[in-house]
């Protein structure tokens, strides 16, 4: 089974922003050497519990203190930039970590109204933009500009050995087709949509360009050594966001988050458990998608249980 690692950069409890960044730094290190497919870093702005606005900047400073697993965005949020300078700074990535990059790309705006405005103050346009961008930046990778164009003659430099792989994430049927119509790599957020995917899926394959489509399911897991202490991490993490949907910035501990009711409903798409039945959901989950990879993103307490985690899905799913 292959898996990757998803990091939202979280502030986990009683810790600092700037320790948030080092929790990743551990995470990555614990990925390559567990053997992870790949680590992505999310892109968000203006949010006190996720530390990370600036994925290429973090991925940078990952791929300094890791040696084999590939590194990449999960996603840069395209309609805040132009398609040039994303090229230019993910072919300097491939350039410093040959062979181990990859370009995701995704349309959300990735924080509040105010910070959205203060990236892009023309969003939604650039939003119904996105396939010209993405067409325009994939171009740039490639060097693919006809020869009457524009900018046949300009180059996002330094120009890589293994230029960095392509991917679109979402959560919708636009982004399946706008990956399938250009022939990239498809990351579905399972755990961040109302749709359940497989048909989403299964319009990506059906419509891609090219030879072999590759898509990936993107899940949020909790593992832990007893079911009951998963159960315990994934009910603090669940009221937890009902917290800040309310927008309550005082945050429970687990014991405190154990005498708050959830709705039956809300663990519906949220994995916990001890390893052998996280691998027997993901199981499930793999006959009823048939993804090529599964994407876990964990966000827990404290940083031990993340790593703990992953340790655990590491060593039984990956290394058997």
């Amino acid at each position: 089974m292959k898996l990757s690692i998803l990091d939202q950069t979280p502030v986990f409890l009683g810790e600092t922003t700037a320790e948030a960044l080092q929790a990743s730094k551990e995470l990555a290190i614990l990925g390559d050497q567990l053997g992870y497919v790949r680590y992505w870093v999310t892109e968000h702005h203006d949010l006190d519990h996720l530390a990370c606005p600036t994925p290429e900047v973090l991925l940078s400073y990952i791929g300094a203190h890791t040696r084999r697993i590939r590194l990449g965005a999960g996603a840069i949020l395209l309609p805040h930039y132009q398609p040039y300078k994303i090229a230019e700074i993910f072919h300097t990535l491939a350039t410093l970590f040959p062979g181990r990059i990859d370009l995701g790309l995704g349309r959300a705006p990735g924080g509040s109204a105010e910070a959205t405005s203060a990236l892009s103050p023309r969003f939604l346009e650039e939003v119904r933009k996105m396939p010209e961008k993405v067409d325009e930046l994939l171009r740039f990778i490639n060097n693919g500009f006809a020869k009457d164009h524009l900018y046949h003659n300009l180059q996002a430099k330094p120009v890589p050995n293994h230029f960095p792989e392509p991917w679109l994430l979402g959560t919708g049927k636009k982004s399946a087709l706008l990956a399938a119509e250009n022939s990239m790599s498809y990351a579905f957020g399972y755990f961040m949509s109302d749709q359940k995917g497989k048909e989403l899926l299964d319009t990506y394959r059906t419509n891609f360009a090219g030879e072999s489509p590759y898509s990936i399911l993107a899940v949020s897991i909790i593992c832990s050594e007893t079911q009951e202490r998963a159960d315990e991490l994934a009910h603090w993490t669940h009221v937890v966001n009902e917290f800040r949907a309310k927008g309550k910035t005082t945050l429970p501990s687990v014991e405190e988050a154990l005498t708050v009711s959830l709705p039956n409903d809300h663990t519906s798409k949220f994995i916990s458990g001890t390893p052998k039945i996280v691998q027997e959901k993901l199981q499930d989950l793999q006959e009823e998608y048939q993804p090529d990879e599964f994407l876990i993103t964990t966000i827990t307490p404290h940083r031990k249980e993340r790593l703990t985690s992953f340790q655990l899905l590491g060593e039984v799913l990956i290394q058997g």
